[in-house]
């Protein structure tokens, strides 16, 4: 394996990671659109107080990585999609503000101003990322310099909003999977239910997605069932799917909200598989594409990368599963809390 390949698995590593931990963020702020009461309200915030931030830190090391060891990537797709990634900053923002806010003052209607804040701030970045992924997988119009000459309406095609309608759904359910986690009674039925219901949601769209792909981005699938990757991807994908709802019925909610974690793993492993060595196709033409070749650094700062790396990541991962530890188990509201 050559160290343009090690880069584009370690960053698919990092956006991964970062999927499935600000997942069940952003699903427990789409959920908190649809609280009944203040006691929820307050119990889906602090659910995920303790651990949203260190949980973005996934997100600012794989863009790190990627202008490091893709800058021509990070150039053309951080301005062809601007104006969406100032969108999702905005809603990123709003929500962090929204955990801290709401509870300095004791009135019903800077209340309602924040939870709105949450709850829209958690459900765009859902979208806009998922109809970014779908924009990659279908390609963008680059031209023979590797320059994006498309617009921002381009981006709003219905097959990248049937993908940011797919991301939106999974982010629900790995939500409410991980609500199970934290509640208890009355609360964790409500939980169970709406993770049942996105199930029944991620089948369907997964599937239409995937028709649709045949035809949006036939290219995909060229070669890709002699992929033995492939394969070990798409039977591990049905038997997480498969047991989602099964664990739910017998109350294994921990196993489900794993289940769903490999759920993301598999969903963005196929996708990669599907790319690879293409980062960034041209709808244009596929050979004006950028792969993990025409795109990266110098072998010599992908090697000093690669050395950080193998530092660093340890560090990221021990201190994720540190947190997690200090604050498992269930959510208990005090006066101090959100």
């Amino acid at each position: 394996m050559d160290l343009n390949t090690t880069w584009f698995i370690l960053i698919g590593v990092l956006f991964t990671g970062y999927a499935i931990l600000d997942g069940f963020d952003f699903g427990v702020g789409i959920l908190h659109l649809f609280a009944k009461n203040n006691n929820e309200r307050r119990i889906n915030m602090n659910a995920i107080g303790p651990v949203w931030d260190a949980n973005e830190v996934w997100l600012l090391t794989g863009g790190g990585a990627l202008f490091a060891a893709f800058p021509i990537v990070y150039a053309t797709v951080f301005s062809g999609f601007y104006l969406a990634l100032m969108l999702i900053l905005a809603a990123l923002i709003f929500r962090a503000v929204s955990l801290e806010f709401r509870s300095k003052i004791d009135s019903p209607g800077w209340q309602r101003f924040w939870d709105w804040s949450f709850g829209l701030g958690s459900l765009l970045p859902a979208v806009l990322f998922g109809v970014a992924a779908g924009n990659i997988l279908r390609g963008i119009p680059l031209d023979e310099n590797g320059v994006f000459v498309g617009s921002f309406l381009g981006l709003l095609n219905p097959y990248s909003i049937l993908i940011g309608v797919l991301s939106l759904v999974m982010f629900a359910l790995h939500g409410a999977l991980y609500m199970t986690l934290k509640t208890d009674g009355e609360l964790r039925d409500k939980m169970t239910k709406w993770a049942s219901g996105s199930w029944i949601g991620i089948i369907i769209v997964y599937l239409l997605a995937t028709i649709y792909t045949f035809f949006e981005a036939g290219f995909l699938f060229d070669g890709i069932l002699s992929a033995p990757l492939f394969w070990i991807l798409f039977i591990l994908l049905l038997a997480v799917i498969i047991f989602i709802p099964i664990g739910l019925k017998s109350g294994r909610y921990f196993r489900s909200f794993l289940a769903s974690s490999v759920t993301i793993i598999c969903m963005i492993g196929l996708a990669a598989v599907s790319l690879f060595p293409r980062l960034v196709p041209s709808n244009i033409d596929l050979r004006y594409s950028l792969n993990i070749y025409n795109a990266s650094s110098t072998p010599r700062t992908l090697t000093v990368m690669l050395i950080m790396a193998l530092i660093g990541m340890p560090i990221v991962i021990g201190c994720t599963i540190y947190i997690y530890r200090v604050f498992k188990g269930k959510t208990v509201i005090t006066d101090e809390s959100y």
